[in-house]
């Protein structure tokens, strides 16, 4: 009886090492980081070169309990039949030059005005905004390093409130309505300017004229478009150089403008290595880890949890190092994703 007990347990052994031999790796693959689980995250549709990605759930999620997996779709079909009813907008080359502050100005008040000029193809480009929606063609207006503020009406100024004193940095490029940049030549413009005893309190955000926070320095009445700035200087840029500007992902996202979520950014001076250049963009969501935009052109990533989330954008050699100009080429933005609560399961669902 013994005998029979003792073969048993033997052939159980063996059939189970056999399972091991067919699946060397199962359960036993090293997740650098300390991260739980992981999910496939395709080749860049826009030319990643290395494969199959992986980006790993960060356990830094505003809630801890919950896993994320992300990974990229393509352009979400909403924007597809948007795009198809603006006719040839989406293909125009839209030049912007900045007329005010002229470049290397000295601004003695606190709030700094922007005039701004478009030309080029414009295809039937315009900014506006429609006011049913609140969307519309618009440009974006990034002082120093902090997030972009939409500008609609360019007969009109836009202001920049309570701005610091110091020497600043103003970048634009044109967006459309879902905010992904036109990316032509001649779309990007970039002035250095300097305020000098504006008296800006330093106690407060500087903001636009619609009172939204921009750069930390005076609150001033809404008349035209603008926003009080936080109160930053510029970096040390060198307009020669490699320079990325962060875009997109900016806010808080709820409903289906969560289900894909788009990071975009504008280049100069650079090319990435699937366009025929040197550099690549690496991106990170949490603190998780790295992964690479090989061509210049948008992405989206769907499988957000709710809550708060940081990504980081940055443009990187060919040995994976951050180019340096003035501290821009790598930025980190908190988004918020909102998810709706779950009705309860009726009481005699199955499950």
């Amino acid at each position: 009886m013994k005998f029979i007990k003792l073969s048993v347990m033997l052939i159980a052994l063996a059939a189970f090492s056999a399972c091991e031999r067919k699946n060397p790796n199962a359960d036993h693959q090293v997740n650098p980081g300390g991260y739980t689980g992981e999910r496939n995250l395709p080749a860049n549709a826009a030319g990643n070169h290395n494969g199959e990605r992986n980006l790993h759930e960060s356990d830094n999620n505003a809630d801890a309990g919950q896993q994320q997996g992300l990974k990229e779709v393509p352009r979400p079909q909403k924007l597809v039949e948007m795009m198809a009813q603006r006719g040839a907008q989406d293909e125009a080359r839209p030049t912007l030059r900045i007329v005010q502050p002229a470049a290397n100005a000295a601004v003695g008040s606190s709030i700094v005005k922007v005039k701004l000029e478009i030309s080029g193809d414009l295809k039937g480009y315009q900014p506006m905004k429609d006011p049913a929606t609140g969307m519309g063609n618009h440009i974006h207006v990034i002082l120093d390093n902090q997030p972009y503020e939409a500008y609609y009406n360019l007969n009109q100024e836009f202001e920049l409130r309570n701005v610091a004193d110091g020497e600043h940095t103003l970048r634009v490029f044109p967006s459309r309505p879902w905010h992904e940049s036109y990316k032509s030549e001649g779309a990007f413009q970039m002035v250095r300017f300097t305020v000098k005893n504006g008296g800006a309190d330093a106690t407060k955000p500087a903001t636009t004229a619609t009172g939204q926070t921009m750069a930390n320095a005076n609150t001033a009445a809404a008349a035209p478009e603008g926003k009080d700035m936080q109160k930053t200087t510029a970096g040390a840029i060198d307009p020669a150089k490699p320079l990325l500007t962060y875009s997109r992902p900016k806010g808080e996202y709820k409903g289906a403008d969560a289900d894909a979520i788009m990071i975009d950014f504008w280049l100069a001076n650079a090319k990435l290595i699937g366009d025929g250049g040197d550099y690549r963009v690496r991106y990170s969501v949490d603190n998780g880890e790295a992964r690479f935009i090989d061509k210049w052109t948008p992405i989206w990533l769907s499988g957000w949890t709710g809550g708060k989330h940081s990504v980081k954008v940055e443009l990187v050699d060919k040995n994976g190092n951050v180019v340096d100009n003035g501290g821009y080429n790598s930025t980190t933005r908190e988004i918020t994703v909102v998810r709706e609560a779950q009705a309860p399961a009726p009481a005699n669902a199955a499950h």
